[in-house]
C-alpha cells in the first residue's frame, strides 16, 4: 500500500483531535505532516473540506522544508510566487509557513495556466483560508511585466513524471526518451520567461516529480549560468530518511521514502537590478484576490461562501449552528437542511466548531450558500 500523509492547517486545527492521526507518525522535514496508518475517504470528513488539513504526498512537501530555509533572508511585506501551483499542496504550505513568520505582512501569488487546474487550485486554497493568498491564471510570461517583483519564486515545474510511477500508471506508459528532452526544453522556457520577475538576490526553489538529471541539475544548472546565479549547494539533513543528494539538489525516490518521487534545488539570483515595473497584480485579472465579505443583492447583504473558511472570519458576525456529522455531510452534499431553534436569516453552520459555511434559514429548510463545484458528488 502507497502511504498516505497529509498536513494540518496551524490556524484552523490548533487543538483538535483528527481521529485519522491515530497512530500517524511525523514526516521529518514537514512540521505539520503526518504520514497515516491508513487511508480514510477523505470526501466523508467534514474537517477535510473545512481546511483542517490538506492531503499531500509526503516527498512533496520537502519543497516546502526547502522554501523555509530561505525564510530568514526575507522581511516583512514579503512577495513569493508559486508558479506552477495546482492543485494547492504547495501553497498552502508555503502559506502557513510565510504566516507563522510574517503574520499578514506577505503576499503569495499562487498560479496555474491550465484553467480547469485553477479552478480547482482556487478551491484548494478557499478551503485553507489565508486571505493574504492571491490566485492567478496566466503564462509565466505575464509576470515579467512586473519588473523584480518577487523575493522567491517555487517552480513545481511539469515534468516526464519518473517519480510518478508507482501511483499513476499512465505516467509510465506516457515516458519515453523524447519526452525528457521535450519537458527539459519547456522548463527552460519557463525559467526564462518568470526570471524577469524575480529581484537580483533572490531565491528560485526549483522542483519536480522525476529522477532525470536533464530536467534537474542540469536545468538548474543551465539557469544559473544562463539566467545569472549563484546554485545552493544541497545539505544532508536527513540521511536516515531516505532522502539522497544530487549535484545541486536532493532527491526523493520511491521506495527510499514513504512517499513518491521529486527533486529539489535552489539558486539565489545574481544577475538584474532595480527594473522597475509596467504593471501590477491586478492587471492579470486575478481569480482571487483578499477577501470578500459578501455582495449586496437588493435589501440583503450575502455572506460570501469563502469568508465562512477565511482564517480571518469573525467570529459572532453572523448566529451559528452545530451540526452532527450526518447534517455536516448533508450540508456539503448541497442537500437542504433543517435547523431547529436556529433564527431566522443568514447561519454560519459549524461541525466540531469549525466554520463550513453559511446556509439562510427560511424556518422550514435553509437554502444551501455551499457553491456548486464544492459539492460532494458521492452518496453520503
Amino acid at each position: 500500500m502507497i502511504p498516505v500523509s497529509v498536513r494540518l492547517n496551524p490556524f484552523k486545527a490548533g487543538g483538535l483531535e483528527l481521529p485519522i492521526l491515530e497512530g500517524a507518525v511525523g514526516v521529518p522535514w514537514s512540521p505539520y505532516g503526518r504520514i497515516l496508518v491508513e487511508r480514510p475517504v477523505f470526501t466523508l470528513h467534514p474537517l477535510f473540506h473545512a481546511g483542517c488539513y490538506y492531503v499531500q504526498d509526503s516527498s512533496a512537501m520537502y519543497v516546502g522544508h526547502v522554501f523555509r530555509k530561505f525564510l530568514p533572508e526575507l522581511r516583512p511585506g514579503a512577495r513569493v510566487l508559486d508558479l506552477c501551483a495546482a492543485p494547492g499542496g504547495k501553497t498552502t504550505d508555503l502559506a502557513a509557513s510565510l504566516r507563522e513568520r510574517f503574520g499578514d505582512d506577505f503576499l503569495l501569488v499562487s498560479n496555474e495556466v491550465m484553467k480547469d487546474r485553477a479552478r480547482v487550485l482556487d478551491d484548494n486554497v478557499a478551503r485553507w483560508g489565508d486571505p493574504n493568498v492571491v490566485v492567478t491564471s496566466v503564462d509565466p510570461a505575464a509576470f515579467a511585466p512586473l519588473g523584480e517583483y518577487f523575493d522567491v519564486i517555487v517552480a513545481d515545474v511539469p515534468c516526464s513524471g519518473e517519480g510518478m510511477f508507482r501511483k499513476d500508471a499512465r505516467a509510465e506508459e506516457q515516458w519515453s526518451p523524447e519526452l525528457v528532452k521535450l519537458c527539459a526544453a519547456r522548463q527552460k522556457r519557463i525559467l526564462a520567461d518568470v526570471w524577469p520577475s524575480l529581484r537580483r538576490g533572490g531565491v528560485l526553489v526549483y522542483s519536480t516529480c522525476t529522477y532525470e538529471e536533464a530536467e534537474n541539475d542540469d536545468n538548474l544548472a543551465w539557469a544559473a549560468e544562463n539566467l545569472g546565479g549563484e546554485i545552493v549547494a544541497p545539505q544532508d539533513e536527513f540521511p536516515s530518511s531516505g532522502v539522497r543528494l544530487t549535484r545541486h539538489g536532493s532527491l526523493l525516490k520511491a521506495g527510499e521514502v514513504p512517499g513518491e518521487g521529486q527533486w529539489v534545488g535552489a539558486l539565489h539570483k545574481t544577475s538584474g537590478g532595480c527594473r522597475p515595473g509596467r504593471a501590477d497584480i491586478g492587471s492579470l485579472r486575478p481569480m482571487r484576490n483578499g477577501m470578500v465579505k459578501g455582495v449586496t443583492k437588493g435589501r440583503d447583504f450575502v455572506p460570501d461562501a469563502d469568508w465562512a473558511l477565511s482564517i480571518k472570519y469573525e467570529r459572532g458576525s453572523y448566529p451559528e449552528a452545530e451540526l452532527d456529522k450526518p447534517t455536516a455531510l448533508k450540508y456539503l452534499h448541497r442537500d437542504a437542511i433543517v435547523l431547529p431553534g436556529a433564527p431566522l436569516g443568514y447561519v454560519l453552520v459549524t461541525y466540531r466548531s469549525v466554520p463550513l459555511g453559511f446556509v439562510k434559514n427560511i424556518g422550514p429548510r435553509c437554502n444551501n450558500l455551499l457553491p456548486k463545484g464544492r459539492k460532494i458528488l458521492m452518496n453520503v
